[in-house]
């Protein structure tokens, strides 16, 4: 054996235990974590000849890079849509590198990974208030998960029309009506060879981001005779609005269509006593797509597509692999490599069954809600300040807003956020509400507190102050 190697195997409890302080470390003062920081200009050190260990390994680590590492999990990382990490989460995913498990088939000599994910997968349809009437995979992320949806879409349209899509590939342009499909959902579209340009666009309801379903209805009755895919959005990325699913699911008795919801973070809104009836209908479906490592906390990367059962032959002809005997026989050995597009799976299924056994049903309608209350009180404080406006309604967990017109000579967005940011306190990121330039802050973290939003509040009027005197003494002069 290589010498270096062997001595690493011989100090592995010294190198986990190294590694297990340098996290307590970091998740004790997590909360106070730079949120923000600078790109680092760093000397990066050329691959060895010869190893020099996992101990001075992370020495160098420790030195060039852990600076600059930022609170992404932490309670005041607002941009994107960036969930925390649950204790819970935390420990399985620790697990999960330690098993290196590769989560296959559901019988045979393999492991038995594969069996705690079934388990998991009717858990998450719990947690969701949705029947037993979806299968589920685990996948990356959203955009994995719109992919794999998809994918089982055109095999869908396909058999329509006679063609084995999987097998023979497309034959016909496949029409897909949707009104703020996103952008993860339009890149599947473009790797399924259907093409990111290839959709019809719903108009949405005035001063929305919800399809105006009247609209599509009038686009079918001239063009439905075809089969087509209604691409539905479950909590959009900026405001986080919702097409009327239900709605979708009636017309979807009506035509020949496939109803793909993206819920990516919306689907939690399921587990709210006040917001539930946003994915109303839903249960109606034919593919959802829902993200873990947001909303549900656990770290990344982690999603699920969950697919009506009555489709499984139509996403095992999408997936199945037709030249590995070694696989076993298809019909009699049950494997999520039939059933997704990864081969090789990391065992992403028991995180999320840690976490749902730790915090269950109601840890997680509180950590919802407890995210939804934290962003009106944002909004609240916003309006209040009189230095910023709201761009949009906070309709679930995040706020789009912009420099109050009175101060927009003085301020702008860009220069704002980049002084903001230089405090290292909070991220948030700029976006673009109906074609208005906004800054959105998204709420996705159990550990954010009041204190959080009260200091990121002071922080924002005290950048916003600076400028105003900047603008005031430059007048002077």
């Amino acid at each position: 054996m290589y010498t270096v190697l062997k001595d690493d195997i011989d100090q592995l409890p010294e190198l986990l235990a190294g590694v297990w302080q340098m996290s307590i470390e970091y998740l004790e003062h997590l909360n106070s974590h730079q949120s923000t920081a600078p790109a680092p200009v760093v000397n990066w050190p050329a691959l060895p000849d010869e190893g020099m260990g996992a101990h001075a390994t992370q020495n160098v680590f420790d030195e060039i890079f852990l600076p600059h590492i930022v609170a992404s999990s932490g309670p005041r990382y607002w941009g994107f849509v960036t969930g925390g990490t649950t204790p819970a989460a935390i420990a399985a995913d620790w697990l999960v590198s330690v098993f290196d498990q590769n989560s296959q088939s559901v019988g045979g000599p393999g492991d038995c990974s594969a069996l705690l994910e079934l388990q998991t997968v009717k858990m998450v349809l719990d947690l969701l208030r949705l029947p037993h009437d979806f299968n589920g995979g685990f996948v990356t992320g959203a955009t994995m998960s719109n992919f794999s949806g998809l994918a089982v879409a055109r095999q869908w349209h396909g058999k329509q029309l006679g063609v084995d899509v999987a097998r023979e590939g497309l034959r016909s342009n496949i029409k897909i009506y949707t009104a703020m499909a996103h952008s993860s959902s339009l890149k599947a579209l473009a790797m399924l060879g259907i093409g990111s340009n290839n959709t019809i666009a719903i108009p949405c309801l005035p001063d929305r981001e919800a399809m105006d379903i009247d609209a599509l209805q009038q686009v079918l009755d001239e063009n439905g005779e075809e089969p087509f895919i209604l691409l539905a959005s479950a909590g959009t990325v900026n405001s986080v609005d919702f097409d009327d699913i239900a709605k979708l699911a009636l017309l979807k008795r009506k035509y020949n269509c496939w109803l793909h919801v993206d819920a990516a973070f919306g689907a939690f809104a399921a587990c709210t006593t006040g917001h539930a009836q946003l994915v109303h209908g839903w249960e109606h479906a034919d593919s959802i797509t829902v993200d873990f490592h947001k909303w549900l906390n656990v770290p990344y990367d982690n999603a699920i597509i969950l697919t009506r059962k009555e489709h499984a032959e139509l996403q095992t002809q999408t997936f199945h692999n037709s030249s590995a005997p070694y696989l076993g026989i298809l019909s009699e050995n049950f494997s999520f490599l039939n059933f997704v597009p990864e081969n090789s799976r990391r065992f992403r299924a028991l995180t999320v069954w840690f976490t749902l056994m730790a915090y269950g049903k109601e840890g997680y309608r509180w950590l919802v809600e407890n995210d939804i209350r934290l962003a009106n009180l944002l909004a609240e404080g916003l309006v209040e300040s009189g230095y910023f406006e709201l761009v949009a309604p906070v309709r679930l967990n995040t706020v789009c807003f912009n420099i109050h017109p009175d101060h927009a000579g003085e301020l702008n967005i860009t220069g704002f956020l980049r002084e903001l940011h230089k405090k290292g306190t909070v991220f948030m990121t700029p976006s673009t509400y109906l074609g208005r330039a906004c800054i959105r802050a998204a709420f996705v973290n159990y550990r954010t507190s009041e204190l959080d939003v009260e200091q990121v509040l002071n922080d924002m009027k005290e950048v916003a102050e600076s400028f105003l005197k900047a603008k005031t003494k430059n007048i002077r002069n």
